[in-house]
């Protein structure tokens, strides 16, 4: 090869990596320049990005609602964070919250959230439920289309809130019920639907065809089936296990992806199992992912099919082990009976501490709140303290993992869940230049769920700032008031 090109593939050679350096400092064509004065800058703070392993001190500039530079030299901004000493994250995704009402975000931007996802119940109107929180919410949310609510307006069951308690959970449908729910499944994912919800542990009597057919029409719209098992005990043959492969089975058969929720209540002693055997199912090339959240208790209603008789049986507990959220009382036979007559939030302590940590330590587990609408003042604490609970008891206190693999679980890997159906999310869940700016900040020294099942309604701690698409929603750990930036994290509506 001669000189001359052998000199031109040296020079573009180091175009290339010029290129590649500058857009990496948030410069480059098309990208703003440090010499901009940015909407917002965040200085100084350690910068920890799960996508590309960034973990260096950098200072963020945001104009327009996205990250427009990621830069080692000093940014100017109309509006300056200071985040010395500080970690600057991908803002928190919580596939799974229940609660999706004003109060709840609140707590939730406490905890770092900025992307609140009610996955496994969702709703039977996706475009009425969008509709009511547009321009009226602090952090971005998104809803899936829930097979509960769907099977209860099939089946004309009013009986129950969230969870069917009535016709809808014990009766098999007809054939003209399966189809108007169909029909209604359908239009929930050409209203934008993010996913498709299944609780089948609340549904008992829907056959394992219709749960089939679910799934076929989830497979067709891209949508991965978020699903609390059939099954969550410790009796054969209604153990967790069996639960899993009963969906997984149905994910082969299929097509469909799947997202197994809270493994940990799943499994209870046999969680180790149950991850096991989602390992395997990824290494042989099947698209299913899976969540826990970092307790040793659960929270359900306690009219629902779960304390059908045999409850004790399959969890391994009693009435002392479930607590009644509206006062903090544990049930005895009496208040059981009276209680479930009358149904309420219940908080139901059934999991092992070690099956808790082996959840929240393992790499391909995600977390996800399971957070519950607040309707007492004993709710369960995990819709309130959840991601705070991992990174201060769990990360920094149990050293159980390292703080990178943590964010990941909470940012980017919830993104890439929900990213083929929804493209909202390939920028969501990372920091890089173009990626929108849902941005935490937080002391990774002083991070802290302070929520407890004896006083749960507490705002974690350390948490110094939150922004959502670039807007401040929480600044020196203060709520601001009057900010409304969530926006609709949702699917392309199609006819």
């Amino acid at each position: 090869m001669g000189q001359r090109p052998f000199r031109r593939m040296w020079i573009a050679a180091i175009a290339i990596a010029a290129g590649t350096i500058a857009m990496s400092y948030g410069v480059g064509a098309g990208v703003a320049t440090e010499n901009e004065n940015y909407d917002v800058v965040i200085a100084n703070g350690r910068v920890m990005d799960p996508e590309s392993g960034l973990n260096a001190v950098r200072n963020v500039g945001i104009s327009g609602g996205k990250i427009r530079a990621i830069s080692p030299n000093p940014l100017q901004g109309k509006s300056m964070m200071d985040a010395k000493g500080l970690v600057v994250a991908p803002g928190f995704i919580d596939l799974h919250e229940h609660g999706q009402e004003p109060k709840n975000y609140q707590f939730q931007v406490h905890d770092g959230v900025t992307t609140s996802l009610e996955l496994e119940a969702g709703t039977a109107d996706v475009a009425g439920w969008y509709a009511k929180r547009e321009g009226k919410s602090l952090i971005n949310f998104g809803v899936s289309i829930g097979h509960i609510p769907v099977r209860m307006k099939a089946l004309h069951d009013a009986t129950g809130g969230m969870l069917a308690a009535g016709e809808a959970a014990h009766r098999a449908a007809t054939g003209a019920e399966l189809a108007e729910m169909k029909a209604d499944m359908e239009k929930g994912f050409r209203q934008g639907a993010l996913a498709e919800g299944m609780g089948v542990n609340y549904t008992p009597g829907a056959s394992r065809l219709e749960i089939l057919e679910m799934f076929r029409i989830a497979a067709q719209y891209t949508a991965s089936v978020h699903v609390h098992l059939r099954y969550a005990g410790l009796k054969e043959p209604t153990t967790g296990v069996a639960g899993l492969e009963e969906v997984l089975a149905a994910a082969v058969a299929t097509g469909a992806s799947l997202h197994v929720v809270h493994i940990t209540s799943m499994g209870l002693k046999f969680t180790p199992e149950l991850i096991a055997i989602v390992e395997g199912a990824q290494r042989h090339g099947l698209d299913v992912t899976t969540e826990c959240y970092p307790y040793t208790a659960g929270s359900t209603a306690l009219e629902s099919a779960i304390f059908d008789p045999g409850w004790q049986e399959n969890m391994g507990i009693t009435y002392k082990d479930v607590q009644w959220a509206e006062t903090g009382e544990r049930l005895t036979a009496e208040t059981f009976e009276k209680y479930r007559k009358k149904g309420g939030i219940v908080v139901v302590h059934s999991i092992p501490e070690e099956a808790a940590r082996t959840g929240v330590a393992n790499p391909i587990v995600m977390i996800a709140s399971d957070g519950m609408p607040i309707t007492g003042s004993k709710v369960h604490p995990r819709g309130q303290g959840t991601f705070s609970r991992v990174l201060g008891h769990y990360v920094r206190e149990e050293k159980a993992l390292d703080l990178m693999t943590a964010l990941r679980k909470m940012t980017l890997m919830p993104a890439q869940r929900l990213e083929k159906r929804a493209p909202v999310f390939r920028d969501k869940g990372r920091i890089r230049v173009g990626a929108d700016a849902d941005i935490t900040v937080f002391d990774p020294e002083r991070i802290l769920d302070k929520a407890t099942y004896e006083e749960p309604l507490q705002y974690s701690q350390g948490i110094r700032f939150v922004l959502v698409g670039g807007v401040a929603v929480l600044k020196d750990g203060q709520l601001l008031e009057d900010v409304f930036p969530g926006n609709a994290a949702r699917a392309p509506i199609s006819q």
